[in-house]
């Protein structure tokens, strides 16, 4: 295989974990009287530029199915972040009624509601059908399709251009990541910005947040890589912030590299500096990141082997993408962990890929109030445990396995 952005032969992996289905695809019931489809999850990394990579198996449209379950507008947390996302973009560009904002991968309208909301003119790109849905009942204009060149330039000639442009968690799910920057290197405005975020993959190093790989994300992005591939495919970045969110994210704005008005800011710098430092362009800084991933596994193996042993019960709460990776690469099944809640309809009923342990609504966990919950999606562990304060108050304990094992409460 080679490298998905500069095409140089991968030799180097990073992380390999085992075989699991795709993280998104749940079961029903009558799905569980059928075999699986399992992938090999390796991830390499590239010794020419530096991106981190899956190896190739699975095509997009196999991921990224009509019945697609993962909605935005879930996460309280992540609605407070959008809606402060757009006030910022507002005042710091003077987005405004006469502007355009095109949102690729806009999901359910999460982020487009409050653009819609302002009297901002608005379009979200959205491949699955499912969320598409969603977003039109918020009265949000959908184009149904995966992003890229091709796309752009037909919006282009329909006379479409974008003041502003966001992709929030996406960069990461694109196979063809030229392709799919070169699309807003079209449809952006010579006067245009677009904004990029995307879990560090500097933070997922340090700590173990192995679970955030799968099959999904055909990439893990340092600043130093994605700079680059915005630079040889017609954008230039021009700031760059951290963000505490995904377990820790990074929003990088661009604008055309032909004709780009705005300066440099010194965060640009200081951040390439502080991944050389971190070590994000030498091999030796990915090579002992396996057997950390394996000892996350086995404590969190021993801990429910030792729980059942006790005869206690445990429930996880979170049917998360990164929730599936983690059960899949640590065997676990439902004799160590009973059920998964989860406040998405579109995930209740239904079995987690590979694991296959069922799916509840919240309900359940109220009735039943096991002696642990697992949380599966860390990044709103504080949320999670907020939500859930009856769990503890009724004698339950919380349990974190990234990035060491954890258990509180009770």
């Amino acid at each position: 295989m080679k490298c998905r952005h500069c095409g140089t032969a991968l030799e180097h992996v990073f992380a390999d974990l085992a075989t699991s289905p795709p993280s998104n695809a749940y079961l029903t019931a009558e799905q569980l009287l059928l075999p699986e489809k399992y992938y090999p999850l390796r991830v390499f990394v590239c010794h020419g530029c530096w991106l981190v990579q899956t190896e190739d198996y699975a095509t997009a449209d196999e991921l990224f199915a009509a019945d697609y379950a993962y909605f935005s507008s879930i996460s309280e947390s992540w609605l407070a972040h959008s809606r402060a996302y757009v006030n910022t973009m507002v005042e710091r560009f003077g987005i405004g009624a006469s502007s355009m904002v095109i949102e690729v991968a806009a999901n359910d309208g999460y982020l487009l509601q409050y653009v819609k909301a302002a009297g901002i003119p608005c379009l979200g790109v959205e491949p699955t059908a499912s969320t598409a849905k969603a977003a039109r009942g918020r009265g949000i204009e959908i184009v149904e399709r995966f992003f890229g060149e091709e796309l752009a330039t037909e919006l282009v000639a329909g006379g479409l251009r974008a003041d502003l442009m966001v992709a929030n968690n996406v960069l990461a799910h694109v196979p063809d990541i030229n392709d799919f920057v070169r699309g807003f290197t079209e449809l952006l405005r010579d006067s245009g910005v677009a904004t990029f975020e995307f879990p560090h993959l500097a933070s997922l190093i340090r700590e173990v947040q192995f679970d955030t790989i799968y099959h999904e994300h055909f990439s893990y992005l340092s600043f130093t890589a994605i700079k680059g591939i915005f630079e040889r495919n017609g954008l230039q970045v021009f700031d760059v912030e951290k963000l505490p969110v995904h377990g820790g994210s990074l929003r990088v704005y661009v604008q055309q590299k032909a004709g780009g008005r705005r300066p440099a800011s010194g965060a640009v710098a200081r951040l390439l500096h502080h991944e050389d430092e971190l070590g994000l362009c030498r091999l030796e800084t990915y090579k002992g990141f396996q057997a950390r991933a394996e000892k996350i596994k086995n404590d969190l193996l021993r801990f429910l082997l030792t729980a059942r042993a006790e005869g206690k019960r445990v429930a996880a709460y979170g049917a998360a993408a990164k929730g599936n990776t983690l059960l899949n690469f640590a065997g676990i099944r439902g004799d160590l962990v009973n059920y998964v809640v989860d406040r998405n309809p579109a995930k209740q009923g239904k079995f987690m890929p590979g694991s296959r342990i069922p799916i509840v609504a919240e309900e359940v966990l109220k009735a039943d109030v096991p002696d642990y919950v697992l949380i599966l999606p860390w990044n709103l562990g504080e949320e999670i445990v907020t939500q859930l304060a009856y769990v503890t108050e009724r004698g339950g304990r919380f349990v974190r396995a990234v990035p060491a094992l954890t258990v509180t409460g009770g």
